[in-house]
């Protein structure tokens, strides 16, 4: 694949989280009753810099958790268990506000997939999701509460999320594919 375009850097991706950050919290009048959910892979490092930028904000510290979707996908043809939430999950998120992250919306299929997985652990008051990048092409009518930034792409190219926790750099590029 050949990459096309940085489209954020690590200072543009730094500046994305503080504002979603910010948003969240308004949003949600402070964070009582927040939960962060990050979606694996990339979810997870964006989910915990949202929650250090949060607690940076509020003076407190704010619950993250992993989850794996995996077998929880359309695209699998064999589920034989179900996945949940990572070992660590240790509340009840009943009644909770949840906010799901990840790093890029494109069909919406892997948020439906998340969805199913979140509720096979409680009944949360409201779910929301925040994403790093917006890149359009939805196949299902979900649409993010928080954006980092709309990247208007075509179905031939490929959004990229590198993080420095799971790839040694933080950039978003567009690829096009081959």
């Amino acid at each position: 694949m050949k990459k096309k375009a940085i489209i954020l850097d690590d200072k543009a991706i730094s500046r994305a989280t503080t504002r979603i950050a910010n948003e969240i919290i308004e949003r949600n009048k402070g964070i009582k009753d927040l939960i962060l959910v990050g979606v694996k892979t990339r979810g997870v490092p964006f989910a915990k810099r949202l929650a250090k930028k949060i607690e940076e904000i509020e003076g407190e510290e704010i619950t993250v958790y992993d989850l794996d979707i995996t077998l929880y996908r359309d695209d699998l043809s064999e589920i034989s268990y179900f996945p949940v939430l990572n070992k660590q999950f240790s509340e009840d998120i009943t009644g909770k506000i949840v906010v799901l992250v990840d790093d890029v919306i494109y069909t919406g299929r892997t948020v439906r997939a998340a969805l199913n997985a979140l509720i096979n652990q409680g009944r949360p008051s409201k779910v929301q999701l925040a994403v790093l990048v917006d890149r359009g092409h939805r196949e299902l009518p979900i649409r993010p509460d928080f954006v980092g930034k709309n990247v208007p792409t075509s179905r031939m190219e490929i959004v990229d999320v590198n993080f420095v926790e799971t790839d040694g750099i933080d950039e978003v590029i567009i690829k096009e594919k081959r």
